[in-house]
């Protein structure tokens, strides 16, 4: 009997070390190892792409996931993946956190948790420079071009529902469309959009629909349960964006100095799916 006892308390005592263990926070784990692994593309300007002197990664999506590492304590590290790749890489424990052009939907949010939105991408259209087209509105029931099997491809197709959307292989290909009258605006983020009207020849100029379709909101992607690494990964946001950080960081990469001369229309907060 005494025996009996000692097992099942030595069997009690396994158990709960393994509760324990599997209750563990990653705040906790990142703090110990001294590191944040976080996943990005790489190969996204300005977000995330290498610099060409250096070959180091740089961009808006890289020095966001460098302040996150820095409020928390511990050095960054980053790892190259592919869009396909990042949720998987995530909840299969190969980084940290995503900082990935990750745009939030409802099925995502199913997979993976989402910080405040740290980036908003506003969704527009481009017509030629010519075009009688000046709003959204009359635009619907025109055929309008954008990315096949894009996030941007599907909600126009599901604000426009008297218009025709053809799908092309990626953004040149939509646009090479709209040059050639084949639709009467292409849809894509203002980004995108941004470096289109700066690289149309003068003699075929276009312009962009100042309104937005709608605002395609990006956070930062988290492990499902990781509440607390959720929470301080919020609070460096919110800090951030209380400071003027963010700000800073934002005009950096897309303000007046730069190319895309793009106004900051958004400040960091909950976002609301």
């Amino acid at each position: 009997m005494k025996l009996t006892n000692i097992a099942y308390g030595l069997l009690a005592l396994t158990l709960a070390s393994a509760a324990t263990v599997a209750k563990a926070d990653q705040l906790d784990d990142v703090k110990k190892k001294g590191e944040l692994v976080c996943g990005t593309l790489g190969t996204s300007q300005p977000f995330s792409f290498q610099d060409p002197a250096t070959r180091e990664l740089v961009g808006y999506d890289i020095d966001m996931c460098t302040l996150v590492a820095k409020k928390i304590g511990v050095k960054i590290q980053f790892k190259q993946i592919s869009v396909a790749a990042r949720i998987p890489e995530l909840n299969e424990s190969r980084v940290d956190i995503l900082a990935a052009n990750l745009g939030y939907s409802p099925d995502r949010a199913e997979q993976i948790s989402f910080s405040h939105a740290y980036y908003v991408s506003p969704q527009k259209l481009l017509v030629r420079a010519d075009s009688p087209y000046q709003t959204i509105d009359s635009l619907d029931g025109q055929r309008i071009g954008a990315t096949k099997g894009s996030s941007s491809e599907r909600q126009i197709k599901e604000r426009f529902t008297k218009s025709q959307v053809i799908g092309y292989a990626d953004s040149p290909a939509a646009y090479l469309a709209l040059q050639q009258k084949k639709v009467e605006a292409q849809f894509a983020s203002e980004l995108i959009m941004a470096r289109l009207v700066m690289q149309s020849p003068p003699s075929s100029p276009v312009r962009m629909i100042e309104q937005p379709v709608f605002n395609e909101a990006w956070g930062l992607g988290v492990r499902k349960s990781e509440g607390q690494f959720l929470r301080q990964v919020n609070r460096a946001l919110e800090e951030a964006e209380a400071t003027g950080e963010a700000k800073k960081i934002f005009e950096k990469w897309f303000g007046p100095n730069t190319e895309y001369k793009i106004n900051r229309s958004f400040t960091i907060g909950r976002i609301v799916g």
